[in-house]
C-alpha cells in the first residue's frame, strides 16, 4: 500500500493541469523510490517499527519532487502522515489527527521563532501518548511562512533542536550550511525520543538515497560498500 506521502503526491498530480517533469532530467523513473530505473534502491527499502510518529505538512509541489526527502521519512517510519499546507483552509484530517488522544504533537521549529513559554527541548510521554512530530516540509522562506500562517498549531509545544553537526544533504543547494533536510530533523527527532534504530535507520536510508540519486544524475555507479548500504539489509547478488 503506498504511504502517506506516495497519496498525496497521487493527490497532487490529480488536481495538476500539466505533468509534473523534474528539473534536470526526463529520465524514466522508479515510481516507488524516484530513481531512475537504472539507479533504482528498492532492494534496500528498510522495514522497521517505531512508537514515534511525524506529521508532515507540505508546500504545495512538495511531494512532486524526486528530491524531496519527506518521503524517505514515510519509507521509514510506519506512522507517517502527509497534508498539503494551505493558507487559507486546513484538512480536516489533519485537525483530527491532532486531536487523536494517542498522541502527543510537537512543531519541530528553531526556538528564535516561537514564544518562550511553547519551547521545550526534551521529548517527554505525557500520559503514555506517543511523540508525533510535526515538520513543515517546504523551503527555509516557506517554512517560516507556514509557521506564522497556521493558526491550529499555535498552541502546540515547539521543539527546538540544536544539532552538533552541518547537513549532509547534497541534493539541492541551501544559503546556509546548517539547515538540515527534513529527513535529517526527523532522524534527530527520533533520537530524541529514545528510538536509536529509527534515527540511524533513517539516516542510513538517506545517505543510500542520495549515493543512487547523485549516481544517477551523473551517470557513475553507486558504492554498494559504503556504511550506509551494510547498515541496511543488503539483498542478495
Amino acid at each position: 500500500m503506498p504511504h502517506a506521502v506516495a497519496r498525496l503526491r497521487d493527490e497532487r498530480l490529480a488536481k495538476s493541469l500539466k505533468p509534473f517533469v523534474a528539473r534536470g532530467s526526463r529520465a524514466p523513473r522508479c515510481t516507488r523510490c524516484r530513481v531512475p530505473h537504472s539507479h533504482c534502491l528498492c532492494a534496500w527499502l528498510p522495514r522497521i517499527e517505531s512508537e514515534c510518529g511525524v506529521c508532515l505538512l507540505m508546500h504545495d509541489i512538495e511531494p512532486l519532487k524526486p528530491s524531496n526527502t519527506g518521503w524517505l521519512i514515510a519509507d521509514v517510519v510506519p506512522d507517517t502522515f502527509a497534508f498539503t499546507w494551505q493558507r487559507t483552509d486546513v484538512d480536516p484530517r489533519l485537525l483530527a489527527l491532532l486531536a487523536d488522544p494517542q498522541w502527543q504533537p510537537l512543531v519541530v521549529f528553531p526556538g528564535e521563532y516561537a514564544q518562550p513559554a511553547r519551547l521545550v527541548e526534551r521529548v517527554e510521554r505525557v500520559s503514555g501518548r506517543r511523540p508525533l512530530f510535526i515538520l513543515l516540509d517546504a523551503t527555509w522562506t516557506e517554512a517560516r511562512k507556514m509557521f506564522r500562517k497556521s493558526p491550529y498549531l499555535d498552541g502546540l509545544p515547539v521543539l527546538s533542536l540544536q544539532p552538533e553537526a552541518l547537513s549532509r544533504y547534497r541534493l539541492r543547494r541551501s544559503t546556509r550550511s546548517d539547515h538540515l533536510c527534513t529527513a535529517e530533523v526527523a532522524a534527530l527527532c527520533l533520537e530524541l525520543a529514545g528510538d536509536a534504530q529509527a534515527a540511524n535507520t533513517l539516516d542510513a536510508w538517506l545517505d543510500v538515497f542520495t549515493e543512487h540519486y547523485l549516481g544517477a544524475k551523473y551517470h557513475r555507479a553507486p558504492d554498494r560498500q559504503n556504511a550506509a548500504h551494510l547498515a541496511l539489509a543488503q539483498p542478495s547478488s
